[in-house]
């Protein structure tokens, strides 16, 4: 009966149009991949600046495990709280402006960690309907009350406000994952002025890419952020950058910290190296800027309805089985793009994501743009 049940599972999801088969990848460089021999320019990964195939990160990363070895083989609270680990951490406080910072393995660990550790019956949570799964299953395993707000509606964001019974958590992202825009951080701001209330932020696509230096666009409205390695930082793992108060408070009870072993000596060496990339990388971000306007503007001439205010675009489909047919044929013409459908968004609204990167081409924008549009007609 069990396997009977996940296979009548599996083919409800395939009637559907969602049934998830991802191409196994065979190599890469960035801009592009390679799958079964063939090389395809890359449109769906978060290697925003580059950075996860910098030879100079590479030769740092590869010197750190060599010195330090492969894994930290502890959590943080028994012997994996290494020096090197909190000198990285107080680095990325200090870079980013906050008082103090946790390295998780994973944005989707830190999210659990935050959501369902710091916050209880006295507070609620008011979040973004579009926020992050794992931010989304963080409330769901915490004690604080949640509810939704329309996304980027600081009008329903208010009414839920004044209507909050516990003291006020707003919860959102500065960069959405799949739509690619900003909520109107400026109003954000002011009602957090009227209403008093506390803000995580997870700055997960803008850290790096966006801001004065790549420190994000929301540090003044956010007491609690999240960003990863993973993206525009070109490594793994994720961080935590919060007031020292709530770090102790994580440290003691926070269990996706506790019961995990810490990431490895040579993973804080190599977050030290990518700091300074990020530093020192505005080149990288202007680039990465005047593709992701090129790319617009390419598509928008073309007919397509295109929303994304940085790096991150989505274009518009609406049927999941069309939206699935456009990827697949894309392949077929070269191109290696990624179309979320339900429950990634909403059913009947399924978007092609397309994610830049400063190694694309300007040629590369023009010819997939041409492709889309021969193959959609």
């Amino acid at each position: 009966m069990f396997d009977k049940r996940l296979r009548q599972k599996l083919a409800l999801q395939k009637e559907k149009g969602l049934y998830r088969n991802p191409p196994v990848v065979d190599d890469g460089d960035g801009r592009t991949v390679t799958v079964d021999g063939r090389t395809l320019v890359n449109f769906a990964s978060n290697d925003y600046l580059g950075l996860g195939r910098c030879e100079t990160l590479r030769k740092k990363a590869a010197d750190a495990f060599s010195r330090y070895g492969t894994s930290s083989s502890s959590s943080r609270l028994v012997s994996g709280n290494a020096s090197v680990i909190r000198e990285a951490e107080k680095a990325y406080a200090d870079y980013f402006g906050y008082e103090d910072a946790i390295f998780f393995p994973s944005g989707y660990q830190a999210n659990l960690a935050i959501l369902s550790t710091l916050f209880g019956p006295e507070e609620t949570l008011l979040f973004d309907k579009h926020v992050h799964a794992s931010t989304v299953k963080g409330m769901q395993l915490g004690t604080a009350p949640f509810k939704g707000f329309r996304h980027n509606s600081m009008g329903h964001l208010e009414k839920r406000l004044k209507s909050a019974s516990g003291h006020p958590v707003v919860v959102t992202e500065s960069l959405f994952s799949m739509d690619g825009d900003t909520p109107p951080l400026a109003e954000l701001a002011e009602l957090k002025k009227s209403h008093g209330f506390l803000t995580v932020v997870d700055e997960a696509h803008a850290y790096g890419a966006l801001g004065i230096g790549g420190r994000g666009i929301a540090r003044e409205v956010a007491d609690v952020a999240l960003g990863t390695f993973g993206k525009a930082m070109g490594l793994f793992g994720a961080f935590v950058l919060v007031p020292s108060l709530y770090r102790e408070y994580l440290f003691n009870f926070a269990s996706p910290l506790i019961y995990t072993t810490a990431l490895p000596e040579a993973h804080a060496v190599t977050a030290l190296a990518v700091l300074s990339e990020v530093e020192r990388g505005d080149g990288r971000r202007e680039r990465l800027s005047s593709l992701s306007r090129k790319l617009t503007r390419l598509l928008t001439d073309r007919g397509f309805t295109v929303c994304g205010e940085a790096h991150i675009l989505a274009v518009q489909i609406g049927s999941e089985e069309r939206a699935h047919d456009l990827v697949t044929k894309l392949f077929d013409q070269g191109y290696f793009a990624f179309t979320a459908r339900f429950p990634t968004v909403p059913m009947g609204q399924a978007i092609i994501r397309l994610s830049l990167t400063a190694n694309h081409t300007e040629k590369d924008l023009e010819d997939f743009s041409d492709a889309l549009f021969r193959l959609s007609r």
